[in-house]
């Protein structure tokens, strides 16, 4: 039921609220989130609520904002207002006059086409032709938004007792209002195509001259004027005058031309130009430079693009190092929100994960997609179906910092609290704020199973050093787009300059979990750490080209490099795969352009019994070795895996890259995640056949306990689980095992709990909460359907021997009969407690 609950003006918030009151709540628990409370919680709003220029109206649109949004806001320490007032021509327009009329966000759909507004045929659609979002929208002028802005602060503050902040927004398209500035008189800075040919602002374009005054140019503007400058002092004016205190700077804008494309400045779709990156890292670095000297002080916010680090790097050459090192006051940019356009969590996750693996500071901010005003989709209610996938999995998401210390989103955004008719219906922030809540309780407090050792830092030294290493730096962060695309539950990043700190001062961090991590560059301090974590008894899983490694890693992984080779194969594994009606193909394409490099891989020593070669491509009379393990006994345990990596996606045209047939071609990220079986992490689905997508997992660890969460885009498939410790057992849940995995049918979105793993073959497990009825007793969970199985539990952190409760086959009161035997697990498997020849029910408290 979507009952619209549109309440700007809700007699019953006026009459709890009125104007001049605020709740006044006693704070009764300080670490409501555990010591997990957001710095900050952004609402982003447009002006389409203010649907009358009247003071009351307005102040009332304020007050029914954040009345909406108090269950969350009591979690933060600073409130912010996002004002989606234009598209940024209101900054770049701006004269220094309060009487000045304001050009603003009053329509759906693009404003600045070749069809002016409410004209043309009645077929076109929002992208051709735009509407206004109601009859008769009010006028404002620059003094009117001056009170709207302290309306909000007023607002705001009153109701959550939280110190208020109000951003402007700057966007580099045409969306959201009509723009004779970029469009009539200055088409000279377009330069991306993201919506058509030259639409949008290049930051480092240069503006040509113009008479008219403006805030920061009462004279006019100069010919040969760098947009850095301009848009820098018109911000200065404008923010300083309407009284803003941040600026957000939107869809890609000043990192590089294309924010939305897989290619850019650089990489053209055939061909990489390295000659062009010197020049473009100054032309980025010349805009910020610009800007800060002209508006030095105000907070910068930054979308970024809807890539990651490595690909924005190689084909647009986006200096995110040089960026993030300028010391601008910015904040970086968030997971991108075109999942929820297209699907792709793969691509949200690499991008998320990849601009955090490196920060300016340890602030970066989760951004969740609730409306948008300007397009009529509400993404909560239509494109997710309100189910949560896009808040458990990138909330799964966390980094680690060169201290070793685990580093949550400090900010949080969402786009917007309005939707394109300017309502505001309360259905939404009580349908998502528990998701919200729920996923920052569970969030992680140590690395997940598998960490992403970024090269952050080798790939921006790859890059200016000659720019040969450009298809490889570009390739990598694809390849694991795909791979999460396709169930590699990967959400924990580190940088490699910050891994190797921890691996020296905390040598059993990664104790519990497995590196993922590129072929080390010959004599890098990368490949000691490595070499040395693997043969300390570490877990490493190597992907990519070898071309570059030095003899002690190809020791390591018994690996030799023959000719390239690229083109058609034939796949031959001894993987097991998903389990399919129709199998997937054995063919496989690997374009050297989009793969990093042809496939030169294989194992050098045939007859070493601790290498272990599990797939192979062959083309005609040559073959390939591309999936392999080895693991010696002097390694005290450790282990590596070698996957070689085809991306199984090109450049079709369209915005990003298009994955292959999965009917016709198969799909070579999906090794990434059966390889993990040698490391006991084995997740596999069974479905019809390969075109039915496959699910996106994370698996986090949050106080002790392991959280699963994930996104099926289609739920007729069915999941098996097996970890080292066992099969995962869900919380709340029934699994009929099977073969030792544990065998679940998943809804569209989930997120569940596993605080135990069964040995056991097969037989049905159920796993509920209970009452306990014990005082001082957190938390009771049954487990029935035990035989003869070996149970391991995972209690919350801090939580001893003497704190667990263990009773076999009895009921309540408990202690009718002596609590079972039970004992300290393998540390190897992390802080857990294991009952041996458990048959029937298990009651577990602590």
């Amino acid at each position: 039921m979507r009952t619209q609950l549109i309440g700007f003006v809700s007699a019953l918030s006026i009459a709890i609220f009125g104007f001049t009151t605020s709740i006044d709540t006693p704070n009764l628990d300080n670490s409501t989130l555990r010591g997990k409370n957001f710095n900050n919680v952004t609402l982003e709003l447009s002006l389409k609520p203010f649907k009358k220029n009247d003071k009351a109206y307005i102040q009332q649109v304020a007050t029914e904002l954040f009345t909406q949004w108090a269950s969350l806001l009591r979690h933060t320490d600073t409130v912010s207002v996002m004002m989606w007032t234009s598209d940024g021509s209101e900054i770049l327009d701006y004269t220094g006059k309060m009487n000045q009329p304001l050009e603003w966000a009053k329509y759906m759909g693009n404003p600045n086409t070749d069809h002016e507004v409410g004209s043309g045929p009645a077929d076109l659609s929002l992208h051709q032709r735009a509407l206004v979002y109601m009859d008769n929208p009010p006028a404002y002028n620059y003094g009117d938004l001056k009170f709207i802005v302290q309306a909000l602060k007023e607002a705001g503050q009153r109701i959550t007792g939280k110190p208020v902040r109000v951003g402007a927004t700057f966007d580099p398209g045409p969306e959201f209002a009509k723009s004779d500035f970029k469009y009539k008189k200055h088409t000279e800075i377009l330069g991306g195509n993201a919506m058509g040919h030259k639409t949008m602002v290049s930051c480092y374009a240069t503006l040509n001259a113009d008479s008219q005054p403006y805030a920061g140019f009462p004279k006019g503007i100069p010919a040969n004027t760098p947009f850095g400058t301009f848009l820098g002092r018109q911000s200065q004016h404008f923010l300083t005058d309407i009284g803003y205190d941040f600026i957000w700077l939107s869809n890609g804008f000043g990192f590089g031309v294309e924010g939305w494309s897989s290619t850019g400045a650089i990489f053209n779709g055939k061909e990489f130009a390295a000659e062009k990156l010197a020049n473009t890292r100054e032309l980025i670095a010349d805009f910020w430079n610009r800007f800060r000297k002209e508006c030095p002080d105000f907070q910068i916010q930054t979308r970024g693009t809807n890539l990651s680090a490595g690909a924005d790097l190689a084909r647009d050459g986006v200096d995110l190092k040089q960026i993030y090192g300028g010391k601008y006051n910015m904040l970086p940019p968030p997971n991108s929100p075109w999942a929820a356009l297209d699907g792709d969590f793969g691509l949200e996750m690499v991008g998320y994960m990849s601009r955090m693996a490196e920060l300016p500071d340890e602030r970066y901010l989760f951004r969740y997609y609730t409306h948008d005003p300007w397009w009529v989709n509400s993404p909560w209610l239509d494109r997710y179906g309100q189910e949560p996938h896009d808040i458990y999995l990138p909330m799964a998401v966390s980094r680690i910092n060169a201290k070793g210390e685990i580093k949550l989103p400090t900010h949080l955004n969402f786009l917007t609290a309005d939707n394109t008719y300017g309502e505001m219906p309360a259905q939404v922030p009580d349908e998502v704020t528990p998701h919200i809540l729920k996923a920052r309780y569970d969030s992680p407090t140590a690395p997940g199973p598998l960490v992403w050792v970024y090269p952050f830092e080798e790939y921006h030294t790859w890059a200016y050093k000659d720019g040969k290493r450009l298809p490889e730096i570009y390739y990598g962060d694809w390849l694991i787009r795909q791979a999460i695309n396709n169930g590699f539950p990967l959400n924990t990043i580190i940088s490699t300059n910050s891994f190797q700190k921890v691996v020296t001062s905390k040598p059993t961090f990664f104790n519990e979990s497995t590196l993922v991590s590129i072929v080390p560059d010959a004599g890098s301090s990368l490949e000691k750490s490595l070499i040395d974590f693997v043969q300390n008894g570490g877990k490493l899983l190597v992907y990519g080209p070898a071309d570059h490694a030095g003899q002690a890693f190809l020791n390591l992984l018994n690996l030799q490099n023959g000719s390239a080779l690229e083109g058609d194969f034939q796949v031959n594994s001894r993987i097991t795969f998903d389990r399919l009606t129709k199998a997937y193909p054995t063919k496989i394409t690997h374009q050297a352009l989009f793969s990093g490099g042809g496939v030169a891989t294989s194992v050098k020593d045939k007859a070493d019994k601790s290498t272990n070669v599990l797939a192979t491509m062959k083309q005609g009379s040559n073959s390939r070795d591309v999936v392999w393990t080895r693991s010696k006994p002097e390694w005290k345990g450790g282990k590596v895996a070698y996957v070689r990596g085809t991306n199984s996606s090109k450049f079709t045209g369209g915005k990003l890259l298009t994955p292959d047939n999965p009917d016709e071609l198969f799909t070579g990220p999906l090794l990434m995640r059966y390889v993990l079986n040698e490391f006991g992490l084995d997740y596999r689905i069974d479905k019809r056949n390969p075109s039915v997508k496959n699910p996106v997992l994370t698996i986090s660890r949050g106080s002790n306990g392991f959280f699963f969460s994930g996104y099926c885009p289609n739920t007729t498939i069915t999941h098996r689980f097996k970890m080292p410790q066992g099969a995962p057992i869900l919380t709340g849940y029934e699994t009929e095992l099977a073969d030792g995995y544990s065998v679940y049918n998943l809804p569209k979105a989930w997120h569940r709990e596993s605080r135990f793993f069964v040995d056991q073959k097969e037989g049905m497990i159920s796993c509920q909460e209970m009452t306990s009825g014990v005082q001082h007793i957190n938390r009771c969970v049954k487990l029935t359907g035990l035989k003869n199985a070996t149970v391991r539990i995972y209690p919350d952190e801090g939580i001893t021997e003497k704190g667990l409760n263990v009773y076999a086959n009895t009921g309540y009161p408990w202690g009718k009969k002596p609590q079972a035997v039970f004992k300290a697990g393998d540390k190897k498997f992390g802080n857990h407690y294991v009952v041996e020849n458990a048959t029937g029910d298990l009651v577990v408290f602590w």
